[in-house]
């Protein structure tokens, strides 16, 4: 039965149910209000009230009639008066007593009356019931009191009447109203009889329509089913196939008529599955849950007449039918997807083992191309210390110039690869975009100057300092921008004007406008000016030389970044590149205060060096030693291990790529082996610029890198950053040994000024304490940790020691314990004195 004839259906019974009950309860009610309105109607009650009320009146006229006979015959008989009054009387007593004259009472009239009549009983009772003699010397009284209740008598008749005429016509009134809602009912009911009527024989029609309907699109179903590209299988609750589509004759190669009433399994599901097809279908003929009807296409297998097994893709749903449930299967062969699927898949596996070898590639291209670059350009810096002529050291610069540019090369083709292989990572810190713009137009103020060009920036509109953005992706675009702007410019301006637009939250898009009055770029140009190796031949390009990669790079990273970059440019006028970014704003960051090199010891540091390129060490080694730090080697990083464990060191440099281990095991093997260095700073250098692998160096242990080609500043700062930790901390790896080991390395004469100059930190403490007397405990702490860090580097331990005890005595505030080890500085320090 179709859902719409299952509907109508439902309704008429549900129609002709309420409507058979209403008509019940309908007549129910009104045969209750007839059957009382006729009890009201009946007459002998009524009667029976009225006749007491006339009798009362009779009774009365009676006793009065008696009255005069007895006063007409003075030797008349009281006997009949004396009984017509006490009938009167009986009546009376009825009026007021009786629960049918009830509602009588309450009539204003009448119960004033009866009052008035029972004053009248209440006197004559006595006389009534006194001697003869008595009663006819009172019969004048009695007759004047008769004459004067008379009128009360008919009062009270009259007004009961009323009463009663007044109700009566009020039931009468009411059984008309019953009357007229029974003819309203009957219209209503035949009414509504009347549309069920034309309802049903409506609903008839249209079911004779929908029947027609049905035939009709059973018809256009079944030319749909036997037609479809895709196997239609009906079965009925128990398995057995009840239609078998031309589609699944040749997916399954199995006859329609031969495989009517049989049971599904065995036809087309292969053997290993059969146990599981008869368990489901057993769970829904016995009501359980459905795993597969209704969930949707489904892969599994199936088998064809011949036993071969194929992949199909199955939808199954249910419907319910006059001869019970019925399952509905759509079969789908994919053998052919499922092979292209496996190709497609082999193919991206081969791809991905492409790319990742591609980036491996990468990787040890940029290792084994930055290495060389190491000691070229480190073993250049040394060279600019030595005694160099003037040709010389222009050599030596020039030199220095190609290796940058080489390096910038190496960098710009690492980037785009990571770019175009999706492995390029942003880094969201806040940053100033004042001190950042700043930076990189004091950078090109050289150039500018040189170019005899203005060079000058600011904001459109509110400043946006701080925002949440990739420093050194957007340092790197702007630099190309603003240093092509320059380099082509020649007499004229530069101008990068910068405009915050607010949005939403904390949301905020800056658009930077670089703008010069250079020669421009020619029409053709302008649509390749971003593709990479892009020179082109006009003018602006022939200024100066260049690979093409920057404003690719550029347009690279602003796409990143979620942003666009864009040039509108006139040939003899000049040029606009336009970048827009969506940034966040940030709130302000405390930039940390550079270190001051003047406040750290010139020497005495002990740094290890783990590099397995004999080159790359001598370069690092001669870095360090110019600076005054001690410096230990090892070749790979099982020996760094071993030495680690024993021997104390201040800072550790950790080369990635080496032999037998590397740095990165090396490191997570210190950190964990319990030696003495094992929280010692590590610092990575590594040629491989990948930010992916940096990140899991740090994750490894190290705490920071250093990326080679590596440079003295770099190294200076890195060095000096860890350094001064350490001189915070208190806390060194020195011992006595290294005050003669620093004399040998830096010169006696230097050695002899270092020493002079820390023996006069020492007195100074001393006098200070001496005369000290306000006790700043907090200034006692810092003095004496300040001087306890130069004694360390000249090897004096014990002096170095009981300086910090005075420290932690002054931190804690032992007065008495602090006071103890001040007093025992100057004889230690005379012993410490002669030891070095």
């Amino acid at each position: 039965m179709k859902p719409n004839q299952t509907e109508n259906h439902l309704f008429k019974s549900v129609y002709l149910t309420v409507a058979s009950v209403m008509f019940i309860i309908a007549i129910i009610f009104l045969s209750i209000n007839v059957a009382r309105d006729l009890r009201q109607l009946e007459s002998a009650g009524s009667d029976n009230v009225h006749w007491t009320l006339s009798q009362a009146e009779v009774e009365f006229l009676e006793f009065t009639k008696k009255l005069s006979e007895a006063k007409a015959n003075e030797r008349g008989d009281f006997i009949q008066m004396r009984q017509r009054f006490d009938v009167f009387f009986s009546r009376i007593q009825t009026l007021q007593s009786a629960s049918v004259y009830a509602r009588l009472r309450t009539l204003e009239d009448y119960e004033t009356a009866l009052l008035e009549v029972q004053t009248f009983l209440d006197r004559t009772v006595p006389l009534i019931d006194s001697d003869d003699a008595t009663l006819r010397a009172a019969l004048g009284d009695i007759s004047e009191y008769a004459e004067q209740t008379r009128p009360l008598v008919r009062t009270i008749a009259n007004s009961a009447l009323d009463f009663f005429a007044s109700e009566s016509d009020a039931r009468r009134q009411t059984f008309a109203g019953t009357l007229f809602q029974v003819a309203a009912l009957m219209a209503i009911l035949v009414t509504v009889m009347g549309f069920a009527v034309y309802y049903l024989r409506r609903l008839n029609i249209q079911n004779t329509v929908r029947e027609r309907e049905t035939l009709d699109t059973a018809d256009r179903m079944n030319t749909v089913i036997q037609t479809s590209l895709d196997g239609v299988i009906v079965s009925d609750n128990a398995g057995r196939i009840v239609a078998f589509n031309a589609a699944a004759e040749t997916i399954f190669g199995h006859k329609s008529r031969d495989v009517l009433g049989k049971e599904l399994g065995p036809l087309i599901i292969p053997e290993h599955l059969v146990d599981a097809h008869d368990a489901g279908m057993k769970r829904m003929r016995d009501g359980g849950e459905k795993h597969v009807v209704g969930k949707g296409r489904v892969k599994l297998e199936a088998k064809r007449a011949n036993g071969d097994i194929f992949p199909v893709e199955l939808a199954i749903q249910s419907a319910r039918t006059d001869d019970g449930e019925i399952f509905i299967a759509f079969l789908r062969d994919i053998s052919a997807s499922v092979e292209a699927e496996k190709e497609l898949i082999s193919a991206r596996d081969r791809a991905l083992a492409a790319d990742r070898l591609k980036t491996e590639f990468l990787a040890t291209m940029s290792h084994e191309i930055r290495t060389p670059l190491n000691g070229l350009l480190g073993n250049l810096n040394l060279i600019q210390d030595t005694k160099l002529n003037g040709h010389q050291l222009r050599y030596i610069r020039n030199m220095e110039t190609s290796g940058d540019l080489l390096l910038r090369h190496v960098s710009d083709v690492l980037d785009i690869t990571r770019y175009d292989v999706g492995r390029l990572q942003l880094r969201q810190v806040p940053l100033n975009l004042a001190n950042l713009v700043q930076e990189i137009v004091d950078s090109q103020s050289g150039t500018a100057t040189t170019n005899s060009t203005t060079l000058t920036w600011g904001w459109t509109g509110e400043p946006a300092n701080w925002v949440l953005s990739d420093p050194e992706r957007l340092q790197h675009i702007l630099m190309n921008l603003i240093g092509n702007a320059v380099k082509f410019t020649r007499g004229g301006s530069v101008s990068i004007m910068i405009n915050a637009r607010h949005g939403d939250g904390d949301n905020v898009d800056v658009d930077f406008q670089v703008t010069d009055t250079g020669q421009g770029i020619d029409e053709d140009l302008k649509g390749r000016i971003f593709d990479d190796f892009v020179t082109g031949t006009t003018a602006y390009d022939r200024v100066v030389g260049g690979t093409g990669l920057g404003l690719s790079i550029a347009r690279r990273f602003a796409t990143a970044m979620g942003g666009s970059i864009s040039v509108d440019s006139e040939v003899g006028v000049g040029s606009t590149f336009s970048l827009h970014l969506p940034m966040r704003q940030a709130a302000p960051v405390d930039e940390p205060a550079p270190i001051q090199i003047a406040e750290l010891p010139e020497t005495g540091f002990h740094i290890l060096i783990v590099e397995d390129n004999e080159i790359n060490r001598t370069v690092t080694r001669e870095m360090l030693r110019k600076d005054g730090q001690l410096t230990s080697e090892v070749h790979d990083g099982a020996a760094a291990v071993e030495i680690a464990h024993d021997y104390p060191f201040d800072l550790i440099l950790m080369d990635v790529s080496m032999p037998i281990m590397d740095g990165r095991t090396a490191t997570r093997a210190i950190r964990s082996g319990g030696g003495v260095c094992a929280n010692t700073p590590i610092v990575a250098l590594t040629a491989n610029a990948l930010a992916t692998e940096q990140a899991d160096f740090l994750k490894d242990g190290m705490n920071a890198i250093l990326t080679k080609p590596l440079s003295r500043d770099a190294l200076r700062n890195i060095v000096h950053r860890f350094l001064a930790e350490i001189l915070e901390d208190g806390h060194r790896a020195l011992t006595s040994s290294h005050a003669s080991e620093m004399r040998d390395l830096i010169g006696e004469d230097k050695y002899t000024r270092l020493r002079a100059r820390f023996v006069d930190e020492v007195m100074v403490l001393h006098s200070w304490l001496a005369t000290e007397t306000g006790m700043d405990l907090s200034e006692i702490a810092k003095r004496a940790h300040k001087v306890a860090g130069s004694a360390a580097t000249f090897g004096a331990t014990d002096y170095r020691s009981a300086l910090i005890d005075v420290e932690n005595a002054a931190k804690e505030e032992r007065l008495d314990d602090m006071s103890k080890a001040i007093a025992a500085l100057g004889p230690i320090w005379d012993v410490s004195q002669s030891s070095f």
